[in-house]
């Protein structure tokens, strides 16, 4: 189900109002909290405030409410807290290791040398794969 509040979500219940959070943000679409595990210090949460369970479910007027506020919010947290640099990070799913099946973005703040670190490891499309590929992903976003 999405689009309303569902009984066991743990952000809805924040959103309810039934789960304390420490709130840095409301409007009409959007709630920004302070993450209750932070991975560093100003480390917020950005979720709908309708169930959806990833971004991929998200109406793209909601998506447009969230992008819009996205900036704002990370100029706020990198001056609130001194950071250098700051990863917005949005887990979709659980094999990208989404935990909580409401979509919503982390706002990470990140110094130098913080040690959080990020790997990435680059690969290489083989001959004719990124052509290909390139279509398909033409061909979905057409059908949509």
């Amino acid at each position: 189900m999405t689009g309303d509040a569902m009984t066991d979500c743990l952000f809805c219940k924040i959103i309810a109002g039934d789960l304390p959070c420490h709130r840095v943000y409301l409007d009409e679409n959007v709630l920004a909290f302070l993450d209750i595990g932070p991975v560093s210090s100003g480390h917020v949460l950005v979720i709908p405030n309708h169930h959806y369970e990833t971004l991929s479910d998200l109406p793209d007027e909601l998506s447009a409410a969230i992008g819009s506020v996205l900036p704002r919010l990370c100029r706020a947290v990198i001056e609130s807290v001194g950071a250098k640099g700051l990863n917005v990070l949005q887990n979709n799913g659980a094999c990208a290791g989404q935990v909580v099946n409401h979509a919503h973005f982390h706002l990470i703040p990140r110094i130098e040398d913080d040690g959080l670190g990020f790997r990435w490891r680059a690969g290489k499309y083989d001959n004719g794969e990124a052509e290909r590929l390139c279509g398909k992903i033409s061909n979905a976003l057409a059908n949509q």
